[in-house]
């Protein structure tokens, strides 16, 4: 069978043919205008999960650099990066609960062939990103010091670290522009080019992030600062990249300038079906800035610790965060095509890979834990806390890899106000309340947070996964 043959029903899953593996990975990397809702389901699943997994290495690899970097800084540094996260995260939240609602039109609408109606929503979803960020700019620029005195913050952040803030959020457009325009393209299933738009954008901040805090001949030591210009020269860079190829045309999307017109209709549903997106995403995030404040009580270094085992986690679970976004396409694609029972075959496939990945990353943590904060950190404190979130992590990373998969077929399906739902119950009215008994009344400090995140997080993607298994995913409407 030629690799873009239609298979011969809904569920195939030929392998690709002998001798065509370095065929398919160039075609991954490089893009392919083959139709996911008739190839072969592997083959599908890997010209979508190779970019997408490469794309979000590279992004959790600038992750642990700048973390790497900015440690040199100091506990104090780490700790700003840490507590203006939990700021950011309400933003991240919001571009990705939007990017989730984006990828599930736009590929519903390249399923049902309708693909300048696409082009019509990736529009709106851009000028919805762009009036949602002005808001975050003014706050982080006028009341940075007071957002984080608000957070438990120390005098050094408070006297130095503010700027830092004052940039990652009145710089925020470019980070709701990148997460957006890369769920148009992933949603179309342009996946390669979301790919190549992070290796841009991450691969200039790597290259920035040590010339800027540190100084390099004329270029000043701008120190935590310089972190912050980093990442917006790097994610800005990688914008304008967004908007070229957009606007030039990939393989299944392209944007004419007779669309730059607000389409209240296309507007509102893209809302309408973001709202539960956004919704699962701020109760999730809200409920570590509630962890962060028990962690603020405890010193720098137990929220120092707490951050740089975040950067490690999600620099390790990225690759399944990839694997994830092709599943939450491939629903979406074939749903819009008529074939639910495609879609469920490609949630099951890549649940069985995110598994295995997970199960090594598992095994990395358990026995690596203290080794791997402190590549980062020579605070013997601030590993000895690192290391014991990633050892308790590392009992129930296969279960992450799951939820994560089941959760992508919701929203890929464009059902958003389940997991919304479900995160409410698991982590507002569980994991806070939990983490507080075991942090403040027991007195276990930051080791009762990290065992309450375990309980509850492991808890959530046990009954996720169940709930998928109902099936009533597959008559959502978007």
């Amino acid at each position: 069978m030629n690799p873009e043959t239609p298979a011969n029903d809904g569920t195939a899953t030929a392998a690709v043919p002998a001798g065509s593996t370095w065929s398919a990975l160039r075609d991954a990397i490089r893009g392919t205008n083959a139709d996911y809702t008739r190839i072969p389901l592997r083959r599908a699943v890997f010209l979508l999960a190779v970019p997408m997994v490469l794309e979000l290495v590279l992004e959790s690899t600038f992750a642990v650099v700048d973390i790497f970097f900015v440690a040199r800084l100091g506990a104090s540094a780490v700790a700003t990066v840490g507590l203006t996260e939990t700021y950011l995260f309400l933003l991240y939240s919001i571009a990705m609960g939007l990017a989730m609602a984006v990828t599930a039109v736009v590929a519903r609408r390249v399923g049902e062939g309708r693909r300048e109606e696409a082009s019509v929503t990736a529009v709106q979803a851009i000028w919805i990103a762009m009036l949602v960020s002005a808001p975050f700019a003014v706050a982080g620029i006028v009341w940075a010091q007071d957002l984080l005195r608000l957070m438990g913050a120390d005098d050094w952040t408070l006297e130095h670290g503010y700027r830092y803030m004052q940039w990652m959020l009145g710089g925020n457009a470019v980070i709701m522009l990148l997460f957006v325009i890369n769920a148009i393209f992933r949603g179309a299933g342009d996946a390669a080019i979301a790919m190549r738009v992070l290796w841009v954008a991450n691969g200039l901040n790597i290259v920035l992030d040590p010339i800027l805090i540190f100084g390099l001949g004329p270029v000043p030591a701008l120190g935590l600062e310089g972190a912050a210009i980093a990442t917006n020269i790097g994610r800005g860079a990688g914008v304008l990249m967004q908007l070229w190829i957009l606007f030039r045309g990939g393989e299944h999307i392209r944007v004419t300038t007779a669309q730059l017109v607000l389409r209240g209709t296309v507007l509102w549903n893209i809302v309408r079906t973001s709202l539960g997106g956004i919704g699962q995403m701020i109760v999730a995030m809200t409920s570590w800035i509630f962890l962060m404040r028990i962690l603020a009580s405890l010193g720098s270094e137990a929220v120092a610790g707490a951050t740089i085992a975040l950067r490690i986690l999600m620099f390790a679970l990225m690759p399944a965060w990839g694997m994830s976004n092709a599943a939450a396409t491939l629903v979406g694609q074939n749903l819009g095509a008529g074939q639910p029972d495609r879609a469920e075959a490609a949630v099951w496939r890549t649940g069985w890979y995110n598994m295995a990945y997970t199960v090594v990353v598992s095994l990395a943590f358990f026995l690596f834990h203290d080794a791997l904060v402190g590549v980062f950190s020579p605070d013997a404190g601030v590993v000895a806390v690192g290391g014991e979130w990633l050892r308790i992590l590392s009992y129930s990373c296969f279960v992450y890899g799951w939820w994560m998969v089941a959760v992508q077929a919701f929203n890929g399906a464009g059902d958003t106000v389940t997991p919304t739902r479900i995160n409410i119950v698991f982590f507002w009215l569980i994991q806070i309340p939990l983490c507080w008994w075991l942090a403040v009344s027991l007195d276990w400090q930051h080791t009762g947070v990290f065992w309450g995140v375990f309980v509850s997080e492991t808890s959530v993607g046990l009954f996720t996964l169940w709930l998928f298994t109902r099936g009533r995913w597959k008559t959502a409407a978007v």
